[in-house]
């Protein structure tokens, strides 16, 4: 009773599973869609953003420096009492008595105060913008690297939704052929033709395909849901279906391919090592004269919000750090050594790029010389099996025999679209990796 149980389950919950709205779509239009939804892009566009913000700091290297100010105060301390009140322009005779400048009264003051620094050589924020643009020219070109990262994943997803449809397609084709043949066989027994064994042979294998089936369709729908997860689409009750089969296309591969050091990830690799020269630049200008102009202009009275008396300061400032105690030399040293160690980074990447790639090569050969192989052995087991059925139907062969010749068909067929999916990843991967 339990397993009466557990096989209603096991059928409600398939039903569940594969009772769902099945979307046709072509790589094409995944391609179109993935660049805009894709969340790993998204992550490598606000990065880029984050640099472009970041780099508009450094226009305060010529923009100027503004700030006002409205400020009350009230004081007797004599030295700022007096003064308070000569910017107030209310100085009198009276004020110059010994015991008025020693003791004044209080005295109120209201300021207002407009302040400009306007920067006009420095070296040192120079190099930092240029620094800072380079940051951002290199995210961009990683951001174009990381498009197409997703777009080889995409195809690699689609691909293997391919191979999982086709998997399924073969299986429901060796489903057919064995029931047909089932019937034969149950036909025999019944006449007393065949014993009780070779009919449970084939319900075994029956069995067993509906098992391959079941794993098949779930693998279906993994491969959908990734490629939602890709598409950044929430699935629901739907599965993705291709419009095109996988199939096998004959590509040319360079046997000794060389690692093309235009491509995106290198070239920012290669980029950001300026960055690290204009910071070096950078921290050595520290030491070179700055020159900056200032200004302000400034209202006075001992009432809110009135401006009798005003003034303005304005002048030219020419100022150099000749001793900071060694921080801007250590800056470089720090500078410089992360300058080396990126260095050796990227010779070490572009090594082990090399390596993939040739490595990439090889893969796609070994994988094109399974298809083919794996074609071969299909198409031999498919005469094998034709030769077993006509004898069969002749009562010259088992039934056993002719089921180990159809599973044996039906293994090598599968093989074989296992072996195209393999050529055709490693195909896209080397395309990937040479671009």
């Amino acid at each position: 009773m339990q397993k009466v149980w557990v096989l209603i389950l096991s059928v409600t919950t398939f039903h569940q599973i594969f009772s769902q709205d099945t979307v046709r779509i072509s790589q094409t239009e995944l391609e179109q869609k993935i660049i805009d939804n894709n969340l790993q892009v998204k992550m490598a566009q606000k990065e880029a953003e984050l640099a472009d913000a970041e780099l508009l700091g450094t226009r305060a290297m010529y923009l100027p420096n503004i700030n006002a100010s409205y400020t009350f105060s009230n004081t007797n301390n004599p030295l700022y009492a007096f003064g308070s009140k000569l910017n107030q322009e209310r100085i009198t005779m009276m004020d110059f008595n010994p015991d008025n400048l020693n003791s004044p009264k209080s005295i109120s003051n209201f300021a207002t105060k407009l302040e400009i620094q306007q920067p006009i050589i420095n070296i040192d924020a120079v190099y930092q913008k240029k620094a800072g643009q380079i940051k951002s020219d290199v995210l961009k070109i990683k951001t174009e690297r990381t498009k197409e990262s997703v777009r080889f994943e995409l195809k690699k997803a689609y691909m293997t939704l391919q191979m999982a449809y086709k998997t399924v397609e073969t299986l429901e084709n060796a489903q057919k052929t064995t029931m047909a043949n089932k019937k034969v066989i149950d036909n025999y027994y019944q006449n007393g033709i065949i014993q009780k064994s070779e009919v449970l042979y084939m319900d075994v294998r029956l069995k067993e395909i509906e098992n391959q089936i079941a794993y098949a369709k779930s693998h279906i729908k993994n491969a959908s849901d990734y490629l939602y997860f890709l598409l950044d689409e929430n699935y629901g009750n739907k599965v993705l279906k291709p419009t095109e089969t996988l199939e096998y296309h004959e590509n040319i591969v360079e046997r000794n391919p060389t690692l093309n050091s235009n491509r995106k990830d290198l070239l920012a690799y290669q980029k950001s090592l300026e960055a690290y020269d204009l910071m070096i630049k950078s921290s050595q200008a520290k030491f070179l004269p700055k020159l900056n102009a200032f200004g302000s202009f400034e209202m006075y009275d001992n009432k809110i919000a009135q401006f009798d008396a005003n003034g303005y300061l304005a002048g030219i400032q020419l100022s150099w750090n000749v001793f900071d105690g060694l921080k801007a030399k250590s800056e470089q040293q720090r500078l410089k050594a992360e300058l080396s160690k990126a260095q050796t980074e990227i010779q070490q990447y572009e090594k082990q790029s090399q390596l993939e790639l040739q490595k990439t090569s090889r893969q796609v050969q070994d994988a094109e010389n399974k298809v083919n192989l794996t074609k071969m052995a299909w198409e031999q087991n498919k005469e094998a099996y034709r030769i077993r059925k006509n004898r069969y139907d002749q009562g010259l062969e088992k039934s056993a025999d002719l089921l180990t010749a159809e599973t044996q068909m039906s293994q090598k067929e599968l093989e074989h679209i296992q072996a195209i999916y393999e050529y055709n990843t490693a195909v896209e991967y080397y395309k990937f990796l040479k671009n």
